[in-house]
């Protein structure tokens, strides 16, 4: 009889060690399956969420002072224009959307407001909040992405990011923010004269809840004629991956462009990182957990398998049987459970996040394919490691002294 097939009758007629066997390792898997996938789609909703906030790094002229970040733009001195291009051409990793703007404080109709000059696809793809007043900007992927790959949804996705190309503004046309607007009392399609200029309303932004409110957006190049400032902009806004500042993408961008000062909002990217960090940790912790109790576990049970089956492999070794065949034996059993319950380990932990994922996290998890691997392979590393010390030991056992109690 074959190797396998003998110890495949030993598994049936064992069927109480077999149920322990794999329940112990199905339920480990099934855990470290369960976390990664709610980690995964966690992660990437965490990206999303992130760059729905917009732009995270600023750079400014030297010397400008930076006492509110989001207002750091008006007024401020100006730099070249060309110092985009520079970042543009630069081999960096981790700069998702480059939107240089002009600010500067102008008076409509007796009214002091900002008027901002900027690239409207740039500016829109950094500004999600945006997307509510009917702008689209061109598609962009979450720059907090945690891994190579993790754009695609894995069952999350958010349609702010799904942004269609507006790739100019007409010279003549403008943006204005929701206070403005009802400070000046202006709709979409209404004229407004600015330094002297006739513009339509293209746009009247949705309540954004931010400085944003408080401004009149138009072309870059259009504001740059109208105030005198030609080929210059007063700040460059970076969507910067978290993680690529955390590597020292600042750092890097300063090397670039060493008259200017550059800053990020450091909640924005701590947040990010220990969020990855945490879900990282834990999933590690429970691994680690999994391997030291389902190791004990698939040990203890080949070892009391071995001392049921003292007599017997007694008997195979009476027949001919060597240590290297009884190793062969026990180490086959355990890679056969090894298998059978990663596989049930993967089922059981995807089908938890599946069905548990919406109900407690908010969160559409979908089966990992490449999890499945992972399960069979951690699976059986448990195993076999579980089973090594009970192996070498039931190749120990001499024919004579099992006869001898016999």
């Amino acid at each position: 009889m074959k190797i396998y097939k003998l110890v495949l009758i030993e598994l049936w007629h064992r069927k109480s060690q077999l149920i322990t066997a794999l329940l112990a390792i199905t339920l480990g898997i099934g855990v470290i399956v369960g976390i990664r996938s709610v980690a995964v789609v966690s992660e990437k909703a965490v990206a999303v969420n992130l760059d729905n906030l917009g732009a995270n790094i600023l750079v400014l002229p030297q010397g400008t002072s930076i006492d509110n970040y989001y207002s750091a733009d008006i007024d401020a001195p100006t730099f070249p224009e060309e110092f985009v291009e520079k970042i543009r051409t630069s081999t960096i990793a981790g700069v998702d959307n480059i939107s240089p703007k002009l600010t500067r404080r102008i008076n409509v109709n007796n009214q002091n407001v900002v008027l901002t000059g900027i690239l409207p696809s740039n500016e829109i793809a950094a500004k999600p909040t945006w997307q509510s007043s009917s702008l689209s900007g061109k598609e962009l992927k979450a720059s907090c992405a945690p891994t190579e790959g993790a754009n695609k949804s894995n069952g999350y996705e958010d349609e702010k990011l799904k942004r269609k190309p507006i790739e100019s503004l007409q010279q003549n046309d403008c943006i204005i923010g929701s206070n403005i607007a009802k400070t000046l009392n202006l709709k979409q399609g209404d004229k407004v004269n600015i330094l002297g200029t006739g513009f339509n309303v293209f746009n009247v932004l949705g309540e954004t809840g931010t400085i944003d409110d408080d401004r009149i957006f138009a072309h870059l190049h259009t504001v740059q004629k109208l105030t005198g400032i030609e080929n210059q902009i007063s700040v460059i806004e970076i969507m910067g991956c978290c993680n690529a500042i955390s590597d020292g993408l600042l750092g890097k961008l300063r090397n670039i462009l060493p008259d200017t000062k550059i800053t990020t909002i450091n909640q924005i990217v701590s947040t990010q990182i220990k969020t990855n960090q945490l879900m990282n940790k834990i999933s590690i912790i429970f691994l680690i957990i999994i391997l030291f109790v389902g190791g004990i576990s698939i040990g203890n049970s080949i070892w009391a398998n071995v001392n049921e089956r003292k007599k017997e492999i007694g008997t195979l070794r009476m027949i001919g049987f060597t240590k290297g065949k009884i190793y062969e034996i026990l180490l086959l059993k355990a890679a056969i459970l090894g298998i059978i319950g990663g596989i049930l380990g993967y089922l059981v932990g995807t089908l938890s996040g599946v069905v548990l994922g919406p109900q407690l996290a908010g969160l559409n998890i979908e089966p990992i394919p490449i999890y499945l691997l992972w399960s069979v392979l951690i699976s059986l590393f448990i195993s076999l490691c579980g089973s090594l010390i009970p192996a070498y030991l039931a190749g120990k056992i001499e024919p004579y002294k099992i006869m001898q109690e016999a």
